[in-house]
C-alpha cells in the first residue's frame, strides 16, 4: 500500500528522534511491501527563524494533503526564557491542532517489566499498569479568551466547553474501553468548575449507550494522587485539555522515562503522532536522546492506517530492545551499557527487517558493531 506521511521534525532533539522513527517505518515498508512518501515541513522555533511564522502555510497545506503526520518536538530556550515574546513556537502546534480539528489526544502509559527498576515508584505499585489517557485537545483554557489589563497587573484566561466538544471525544474513549478492560474514569473538578459539571453531565448521558463499560469519576487533585498510589486501577482516563496535559506528564514517571511515551492526536480527517516529551535542547546534536517514544508514535501511526501487523512489529522491536538493554542512557540497565540515539534506531529497524533470523545481529550490537550488516 502507498501512503503520504507529513514529517515535521521540529526543534531540539525532534529531528534526531524523528529520523529513528523513519528508520522503523522504512524497515516496515521494505518488509511488508508498502510505500511511504515523506513530505518534510517546518514548525516551531525553526520555522520562526526561517519564516517568522511558527506554522507556515506550506506546512499546513502539506499536513492537510497527507494520510498522517509524524511530529518530533517543539520549543527553544530563547522563547522559554522570554515571557514577553509575542510569537512563540508552541503557537504553531496549537494552531495546527485547531486547523486540522485534532480534538482527541491519546497517550498510552505502560509499565514495562524491564524498566520497573527505573521508576521512582515501587514495583508492587506500578507492575501491570496499562492506561490509555484520552485528553480533549482543541478546547478549554488553552484556546480560551486571554486578556491582560492595561496596567499589566491582572491577567485572565477563559475556559469554555460545548456539549459537542465533550461528546465526540467521549465516544472515542468508551469505544476504546470496549476493547480494553471496559472501564472509563472521568477526571474533572466538578465541585468547583462549571465546565467540569457540563463534562460530568454529558459523559454520564453518553455512558448509558455503552452498557458494557463502567464509568467512575475522580476530581483531578485526587486523580493526581491516585496515579501515584495505585495506577493499576485505571483503564481509560477521559479528561479535558489542561487536566490531561498534567495527568499524562505525571504518568510518565511510571515507565521510568518520559522518553517512552508516544501519543496520537486524532480528528475526523487528520491524525498526528508524536512523543510527549519536549525538545530537550540540552541534548540537541549529541545523539543521546531516547528515540523510543518517537518510534512507538510511528507504531500508533501504522495502527491508525490500518496496518496492525506492522505496528505490532515495531512494538515487538521496542520490547526486544528493552529486554536486551539496547537503550539510551536514561533507561540503561544494570550492565551500564547504553546505546546512542541512532544505534537504537538501527537496532529497531534491523529487528523489523530480520525478525526470523536476527540472533546474530543481536550479538553484534552487544559487541558494539552496527546492527546493519
Amino acid at each position: 500500500m502507498k501512503f503520504t506521511i507529513a514529517v515535521i521534525p521540529g526543534d531540539g532533539i525532534g529531528p534526531e528522534v524523528t529520523n529513528q522513527a523513519k528508520k522503523a517505518l522504512n524497515a516496515v515498508a521494505d518488509t511488508y511491501n508498502h510505500v511511504f512518501l515523506y513530505k518534510e515541513a517546518q514548525m516551531g522555533a525553526c520555522a520562526i527563524d526561517e519564516t517568522g511564522n511558527p506554522l507556515p502555510e506550506e506546512t499546513l497545506n502539506i499536513c492537510k494533503k497527507s494520510d498522517a503526520i509524524l511530529f518530533g518536538a517543539i520549543g527553544d530556550p530563547k522563547y522559554d526564557n522570554n515571557p514577553t515574546a509575542t510569537v512563540r513556537p508552541e503557537q504553531g502546534l496549537l494552531r495546527l491542532r485547531k486547523e486540522l480539528g485534532l480534538y482527541c489526544n491519546v497517550r498510552p502509559v505502560k509499565a514495562y517489566d524491564q524498566l520497573i527498576a527505573n521508576s521512582p515508584l515501587k514495583e508492587e505499585i506500578i507492575k501491570g499498569t496499562d492506561i490509555a489517557i484520552f485528553r480533549e485537545l482543541t478546547g478549554g483554557i488553552y484556546f480560551g479568551i486571554k486578556e491582560l489589563s492595561d496596567d499589566k497587573q491582572v491577567a485572565f484566561d477563559g475556559c469554555s466547553y460545548s456539549v459537542e466538544e465533550i461528546s465526540r471525544i467521549t465516544h472515542l474513549a468508551f469505544q476504546a474501553a470496549q476493547n480494553r478492560r471496559k472501564k472509563v474514569t472521568l477526571v474533572d473538578k466538578a465541585n468547583v468548575l462549571e465546565t467540569s459539571r457540563l463534562w460530568r453531565k454529558t459523559v454520564t448521558e453518553i455512558a448509558k449507550k455503552y452498557k458494557d463499560v463502567s464509568l467512575e469519576f475522580l476530581f483531578v487533585d485526587n486523580a493526581a494522587m491516585q496515579m501515584i498510589l495505585n495506577p493499576k486501577q485505571f483503564d481509560v482516563i477521559l479528561t479535558e485539555n489542561l487536566f490531561g496535559d498534567i495527568i499524562s506528564d505525571e504518568a510518565s514517571v511510571i515507565g521510568g522515562s518520559i522518553g517512552l511515551l508516544a501519543s496520537s492526536s486524532i480528528g475526523d480527517k487528520s491524525a498526528l503522532f508524536e512523543p510527549i516529551h519536549g525538545s530537550f535542547p540540552q541534548a540537541k546534536g549529541k545523539d543521546v536522546a531516547n528515540p523510543l517514544a518517537s518510534i512507538l508514535s510511528a507504531a500508533m501511526l501504522l495502527e491508525h492506517l490500518g496496518l496492525h501487523e506492522e505496528a505490532e512489529a515495531i512494538e515487538r522491536a521496542v520490547e526486544k530492545s528493552l529486554v536486551l538493554g539496547i537503550t539510551t542512557e536514561d533507561i540503561k540497565n544494570k550492565s551500564n551499557f547504553s546505546a546512542s540515539t541512532s544505534k537504537v534506531g538501527d537496532f529497531i529497524a534491523d529487528y523489523i527487517s530480520n525478525q526470523e533470523d536476527s540472533n546474530l545481529n543481536f550479538m553484534n550490537i552487544h559487541a558494539g558493531q552496527s546492527t546493519i550488516i
